[in-house]
C-alpha cells in the first residue's frame, strides 16, 4: 500500500523509526511548549490505564490540530500515540529521575506487566482510533543489573523505565502481543487506521 503523507505529533525517535520501517512518509509536528505537552500526561485520580492512554492520545491530537491550524501549514492527516506500562493495575509512567527508574525496574523484575499503546489518526472531522495491548514478562533482575541499566541512561523518558528494543531486551522472558506496540507504535493498527483514512 502507498501511504499518504502524515504529520507525526510525537517527539519519539522510536515512532519515527517505526513509521519509516513500513514506508509511511511523515513530517514531525513537535509541540511548541514541551512543558505543556508533558503536563498532558498527568494521571487523573482513580483513572484506569486504558482510560488514561485513550484520554492522553485525544488530548495530544487536539493540541496538534490547534497547532497546525494556528501555523497555517498544509493540512495532512495527524497521527498521535501514547504508551503506558501497567503493573497490577498501577500506571508506571516515565521515571522522574534515576531513583524512580530503579524503583520501577525493581517492581517489574520477575513480574508480568501490560503495555498499552493508544493511537489516533485524524483528518478534518474524521478520526480513527485503536488500542494495542501486550503482555511482557521480565526475568528476575539483580540490583547490579538494574543499576547498570539505570546508569546507561536508557530508562529516562521511557514509560515503565525501559526500552524493549534496547539493552532491556535481555530482561524480557516473553511477550504476547505487538512488539512494535511495546516500542510505542503498533504497526498493524497504524497501517489499518491509515488505510481506513485513505479509503474514506
Amino acid at each position: 500500500m502507498t501511504y499518504p503523507l502524515i504529520y507525526l505529533a510525537s517527539q519519539s525517535p522510536r515512532r519515527q523509526q517505526l513509521l519509516a520501517q513500513i514506508g509511511v512518509p511523515f513530517e514531525v509536528l513537535l509541540p511548541e511548549d514541551t512543558l505543556v505537552a508533558e503536563a498532558l500526561e498527568a494521571v487523573l485520580p482513580g483513572e484506569t490505564a486504558l482510560a488514561y492512554v485513550k484520554r492522553v492520545t485525544v488530548l495530544k491530537l487536539q493540541a496538534a490540530r490547534a497547532q497546525l491550524k494556528a501555523s497555517r501549514q498544509v493540512v495532512h492527516p495527524i497521527l498521535c500515540a501514547d504508551t503506558t506500562v501497567v503493573l497490577n493495575g498501577e500506571i508506571l509512567g516515565k521515571p522522574q529521575d534515576s531513583d524512580d527508574a530503579s524503583r520501577m525496574l525493581h517492581r517489574l523484575a520477575g513480574q508480568t506487566h501490560w503495555v498499552l499503546t493508544a493511537i489516533a489518526v485524524s483528518e478534518g472531522r474524521r478520526t480513527h482510533r485503536a488500542v494495542s495491548r501486550s503482555k511482557v514478562s521480565f526475568a528476575p533482575l539483580s540490583t547490579a543489573q538494574i543499576q547498570a541499566y539505570v546508569d546507561s541512561g536508557e530508562p529516562m523518558g521511557k514509560a515503565g523505565a525501559y526500552a524493549i528494543q534496547g539493552k532491556a531486551s535481555t530482561f524480557v522472558k516473553s511477550i504476547q502481543g505487538s512488539y512494535s506496540g511495546i516500542m510505542g507504535l503498533p504497526l498493524f493498527e497504524t497501517a489499518t487506521l491509515l488505510q481506513k483514512m485513505a479509503e474514506a
